[in-house]
């Protein structure tokens, strides 16, 4: 489309909007505010730059499209790229093991904020906030499949050792780059088959977070989360860091808790938890991916589950309050391309919820005219929410449309395609 098209395009739609009770001018001001965390581990597979052998821990990254990522300068090239094609400012969610260390070996549990120089000096000079997670799997002590709750004192307390390390590094992210560093814990710990002994792992895991959280960090600087999960591959019966064993944690401790939107029951909801949750918790982190079948992690979509996240979020006066990263990892398409796809979906999802006239709705909702309620729920889903989206992209510098596949397809000829994986 021409600019002009979009033009007439977004004021025709502006009137439409209007007629409804909705304002499109203030719902892009507030679009313009929301963040999102990608993450940085769906431009390597997650690999990491720390060279280290172990078992995966629950992760399997199928696919071998061509252009990974083999070092920190190729990585945020490739999110310096991505984070062009996606309207607004947003952040950079970092892994322990993308660790840049001078020395050749260094073990997760000594690794410190200089470790990651190169990041923290990009991220400065891109306007951008990072977020951090440690990382619990790919290594020989975790091979047991247990970390945080092993049994093993000896493997325990490395992994609580790389996780106070990581809290310190966080820390050290929120106050070089003058925003706070959402700092996340998840641990693949779990059984393949039916255990016996389901309160042991799960006392030790308690114990050890305990010991982790010992050191304080003003907020300005870091947020601690921790996020639990349905299953992972190897712990397909039994997992120690469960939804409910972080909830009653984080409810105890005043942590933010991390949900997964691909680790809940199919018939679960994630977006009709926030209103539950947030009665007793300050703060959520949400990690946007999409589950298929058994598997967790695939590119997000704009599916009916994350409209339904985000009209949660925004009818319930949430937004800030709710952290967004994204969370998949896919090899079988053009990697930077599925960064820039998630985290359209998101914001689109997000806009789509802000252009609800929620006042009326509201007022219409609080007389039991729920016949009315239903009908303008129904007659908003054809307002066209494509024409704010293209005026949104226009304002922001970014292509809109389809026009972004072609700069990813030119960046792949240019660059990707001479890399030799």
């Amino acid at each position: 489309m021409t600019e002009k098209q979009i033009k007439t395009a977004y004021r025709l739609a502006r009137g439409q909007y209007a007629r409804l009770g909705a304002d499109t001018e203030r719902c892009l001001a507030q679009l313009q505010k929301i963040k999102i965390s990608l993450n940085c581990w769906q431009g390597d597979d997650v690999t990491g730059f720390l060279n280290e052998s172990g078992h995966a821990g629950g992760l399997v990254c199928t696919g071998s499209y061509p252009g990974k990522a083999r070092n920190g300068g190729e990585l945020r090239a490739d999110l310096r790229q991505a984070l062009s094609l996606i309207p607004g400012k947003h952040r950079v969610n970092l892994h322990a093991i993308y660790a840049e260390p001078r020395e050749q070996k260094k073990n997760r549990s000594e690794l410190e904020p200089r470790d990651f120089a190169a990041w923290i000096e990009w991220a400065h000079d891109n306007k951008l906030g990072l977020d951090f997670n440690g990382t619990f799997f790919g290594h020989p002590l975790a091979a047991s499949g247990f970390t945080l709750a092993s049994r093993n004192e000896t493997v325990r307390n490395f992994w609580i050792e790389h996780a106070v390390a990581c809290r310190r590094i966080g820390a050290a992210f929120g106050r070089q780059l003058g925003t706070p560093c959402v700092t996340n814990i998840w641990i693949p710990d779990g059984f393949k088959d039916l255990p016996v002994d389901c309160r042991t792992p799960r006392e030790i895991l308690k114990k050890s977070l305990d010991k982790i959280f010992t050191e304080r960090f003003n907020p300005k600087y870091l947020l601690d989360s921790i996020e639990g999960k349905l299953f992972g591959i190897g712990s397909e019966a039994y997992v120690a860091g469960s939804y409910d064993f972080y909830l009653g944690y984080a409810v105890a401790n005043r942590k933010m808790l991390c949900l997964d939107m691909g680790h809940f029951h199919p018939t679960e909801s994630v977006a009709d938890k926030l209103s539950a949750l947030l009665l007793y918790l300050d703060s959520i982190l949400i990690h946007v991916s999409r589950g298929v079948r058994w598997d967790s992690d695939h590119v997000v979509i704009l599916s009916d589950e994350l409209r339904a996240m985000a009209e949660e979020i925004v009818r319930g006066g949430f937004l800030g309050r709710v952290k967004i990263g994204l969370d998949f990892f896919d090899a079988s398409i053009n990697r930077l391309a599925a960064w820039v796809i998630g985290a359209r979906s998101v914001l689109k999802a997000f806009l789509i919820a802000l252009l609800e006239p929620a006042a009326t709705l509201r007022q219409v909702e609080n007389k039991g005219d729920y016949t009315r309620r239903l009908a303008l729920l129904e007659e908003l889903k054809t307002l066209p929410a494509g024409a704010v989206w293209e005026e949104y992209c226009r304002r922001q510098g970014v292509p809109g449309g389809k026009q972004w596949i072609d700069e990813i397809k030119k960046y792949e000829r240019d660059v990707l395609t001479r890399r030799k994986n």
